[in-house]
């Protein structure tokens, strides 16, 4: 048996490993997690929503946009949080795998060019689950450069070999359960409902009337819905609206860290303890606006 001063010096010094000692033998505690390391929750679900070609101020506080702002002032505001580039689709591929793959423009690519780590193909290597939800997709899968109101270029996953073309659902597929819903997933809306050819208004009601009931869940589910924008109308300096909303963020808070598709990048895979892709190794996680 130890003596008394022999145990307390075994405990503090596992204790200092973030271990603990039980009366079954030793656990390891949340210091080896990636909340711990990282300050950031690991949620049930995320669902991250692009939105097209709008400015910080076209959105957050313009009374065209009653649902976002309303998320806004329930969740968190990052007030200072920019795209990379121009145009649209080097901006996407930016966000899911730290590198705009050396795309310059929105030409149509070449499926599967690029087997480059990005942030489904860390989650499916690290056996968590992943999808994409893209409104008007012809049918899952399709790799259609277009279709009506569908854009291939604002879908990065079908330029990545790693990425299973079957992880990428027509929007009608997102569950009605969202329980059911991958661990990580996105969701692209046509070229009307992302505001790109329609109005503010317009993606407004889309988003409220498609994820409003996701979002209320979200609340009471440990689950996260985070809003942003590939780029700005190129008159604001490419800073955008970015909004998250979900249980373990703080009503109401307001972050003006400067931030951008980098650091949304990161966060997302220090939710869930993944490795790092492109200029993500080089970001840091968004902080401050959590609950926990």
């Amino acid at each position: 048996m130890l003596g008394a001063s022999k145990r307390r010096t075994r405990t503090a010094f596992l204790s200092a490993l973030g271990l603990a000692v039980t009366s079954t033998g030793l656990w390891l505690g949340l210091a080896g997690t990636s909340h711990a390391a990282t300050g950031v929750p690991t949620p049930d679900h995320v669902v991250v929503v692009v939105l097209e070609n709008h400015a910080y101020n076209q959105v957050i506080g313009s009374s065209s946009a009653p649902y976002i702002n309303s998320l806004a002032t329930g969740g968190a505001n990052l007030t200072d949080s920019y795209a990379e580039t121009h145009p649209s689709q080097p901006n996407y591929y930016a966000m899911f795998s730290g590198s705009t793959q050396g795309i310059t423009d929105d030409s149509c690519v070449t499926p599967g060019f690029s087997s480059a780590p990005n942030l489904a193909s860390e989650l499916l290597a690290a056996g968590k689950t992943w999808a994409s939800y893209n409104e008007s997709l012809p049918a899952q899968g399709a790799t259609d450069c277009s279709s009506g109101d569908y854009a291939q270029k604002h879908n990065p996953w079908f330029g990545f070999s790693n990425v299973p073309t079957d992880s990428a659902y027509t929007f009608d597929q997102f569950p009605a359960d969202y329980s059911t819903l991958p661990q990580v997933s996105y969701v692209v809306p046509n070229l009307c409902s992302d505001m790109h050819d329609c109005s503010v208004a317009t993606g407004d009601t889309w988003l409220q009337n498609n994820l409003g009931a996701y979002a209320s869940w979200a609340k009471d589910h440990n689950s996260l819905l985070v809003i942003t924008f590939d780029e700005d109308n190129r008159l604001s300096g490419n800073k955008i609206p970015t909004v998250f909303y979900g249980q373990q963020v703080t009503p109401g808070s307001s972050y003006s860290t400067t931030v951008n598709h980098y650091n949304l990048l990161r966060t997302l895979e220090d939710m869930y303890g993944l490795s790092h892709a492109g200029e993500a190794a080089n970001s840091s996680d968004i902080t401050g606006i959590w609950t926990g």
